[in-house]
């Protein structure tokens, strides 16, 4: 342009300056009307809620509106200056306005969901969440800020499911950004103590009889066994032999002439007692599982393909897996499935050459809601087994007072009870300074402390803080001093 105007003004044309100026107006000119039609600025932003209206009023008279998108906001001219929009559905589009021909105002119309509703509910059941907030996205809501515990959560979620608009498969989504505050690691200290007792009474007796060549023998029982002279563990009774079991703890013998009676007698009185105890303290998340077991595990072979077997292992002894659920500040969902189960080879089977015991289980399961520190006890866990046996000669066995000769009697008795107490505590990290490890306190002895005067640990020579126990007393580390 600027080249065209000086070649013009060079030749000394009238004409060039009048054309020139020509040009520059018709260029102007066309250039503002492009930048009206193409490019003018939004004049602003409109905020719209789903169901509700508002009035723009225009400094001047409107010609002509256009909404983009009739399907998100209406519109009704009031007046040529007063235009009356309605938001229909979320989303944005754009209110266009001419005047004498030309856009004069451009507007971006913002429609988002009404959640007045649910943040007025919102307050009335959690008035303590002061930091809960609520936010009505292009196809959701939001709820994000903080909550003080996991119930306050999943109320809210649950009244803004309610509150989310749509219908049916087309109901809205909720958004989840809250974080929950307090602590979610939680504890859980169980004792399980079980007391079995066993009584057995059995009384069995044997007879047999030689008169020279003569013998009889009475096997109830089991006590006595006819056997060949080449084994061991032998009585003699002249020409024959008899095996004599190690149950035989007693035995009586008279002789008259040739003859010769012999008793064999198994009497027996037992009485047991076991205690069982396990304390085990277990830490897990929220919503999250941790498990225990005090004992072991057995093989068990399975069979395979072409002859071959595997070995499997099963656990048995004392365990336990508990679920924790932090419900609030001061409240705790817990699912507790304890189990005590010990190797019973009465009830073993013999598989492929292998003897697999059975297991005697005593198993409970249950879901309680307590508060922090509060302790849940399951007891009335009995087990009571009565067994008795009788082995006797017919007749002779139903004789009073001499029958007692002719038969074998074995009675056994067990009682178990089981008590399980467990106490769920919220907990944090600890400084690992303040910890105690029951080597802690373990000095060794020297040699006079190990050759004369028999000890195990030695004496505490430099301790800041006394302890509160040792190693040769009671069972536990020790602790410091408060």
């Amino acid at each position: 342009m600027y080249r065209l105007q000086s070649n013009i003004t060079k030749k000394n044309n009238p004409v060039g300056p009048i054309l020139a100026m020509l040009f520059f107006i018709l260029f102007f000119a066309t250039g503002t009307a492009n930048a009206l039609v193409t490019s003018i600025m939004p004049s602003g932003t409109i905020q719209l809620v789903t169901g509700k209206s508002v009035v723009l009023k225009s400094a001047r008279p409107v010609k002509r509106v256009s909404i983009a998108d009739p399907e998100i906001a209406d519109l009704v001219m009031l007046s040529p200056q007063e235009i009356y929009i309605t938001g229909k559905a979320s989303g944005v589009t754009n209110l266009t306005l001419w005047q004498n021909g030309t856009i004069s105002e451009v507007y971006d119309l913002e429609v988002s969901f009404d959640i007045s509703r649910l943040k007025q509910k919102l307050n009335e059941m959690l008035p303590e969440e002061k930091e809960l907030r609520v936010i009505a996205s292009h196809n959701s809501v939001t709820l994000s800020g903080r909550v003080s515990s996991a119930a306050s959560l999943s109320q809210a979620m649950a009244l803004a499911e309610a509150y989310a608009p749509g219908k049916g498969k087309e109901k809205q989504q909720v958004n989840n950004l809250v974080e929950v505050g307090g602590v979610h690691q939680v504890m859980l200290e169980v004792r399980i103590a079980e007391m079995s007792r066993s009584l057995i009474k059995r009384l069995g007796v044997n007879f047999s009889y030689i008169n020279g060549d003569d013998f009889g023998v009475s096997t109830l029982g089991g006590l006595t066994q006819l056997v060949k002279p080449d084994l061991a563990n032998i009585a003699s009774g002249g020409p024959f032999w008899l095996f004599v079991t190690p149950s035989v703890n007693a035995l009586f013998r008279f002789q008259s002439g040739n003859s010769t009676w012999t008793g064999f007698v198994d009497a027996l009185k037992q009485d047991g007692l076991i205690k069982i105890l396990a304390e085990p303290t277990l830490i897990t998340l929220s919503g999250q599982s941790a498990e225990f077991l005090a004992g072991g595990e057995f093989p068990v072979p399975v069979p395979q393909g072409l002859g071959t077997v595997a070995i499997e292992y099963k656990p048995f002894g004392v365990g336990l897996s508990f679920t924790p659920t932090v419900l609030s500040n001061n409240k705790i969902n817990i699912k507790v499935t304890p189990e005590v189960s010990e190797l019973d080879f009465s009830t073993a089977r013999l598989i492929e050459g292998f003897l697999v015991p059975g297991l005697s289980t005593r198993r409970a399961s249950t879901v309680i809601e307590l508060g922090d520190g509060q302790s849940f006890a399951i007891a009335g866990l009995l087990k009571e087994t009565i067994r008795d046996n009788v082995q006797k000669y017919p007749l002779l066995g139903d004789i009073p007072i001499i029958g007692a000769l002719f038969r074998s009697r074995e009675f056994q008795k067990n009682e178990t009870e089981l008590v399980i107490i467990a106490t769920p505590h919220l907990v944090k990290p600890l400084n690992m300074a303040k910890q105690t490890l029951p080597t802690d306190f373990y000095v060794e002895p020297n040699d006079a402390e190990i050759f004369l005067f028999g000890l195990m640990e030695g004496k505490q020579k430099s301790q800041p803080v006394p302890a509160r126990g040792n190693f040769d007393g009671d069972f536990g580390h020790a602790v410091p001093g408060q």
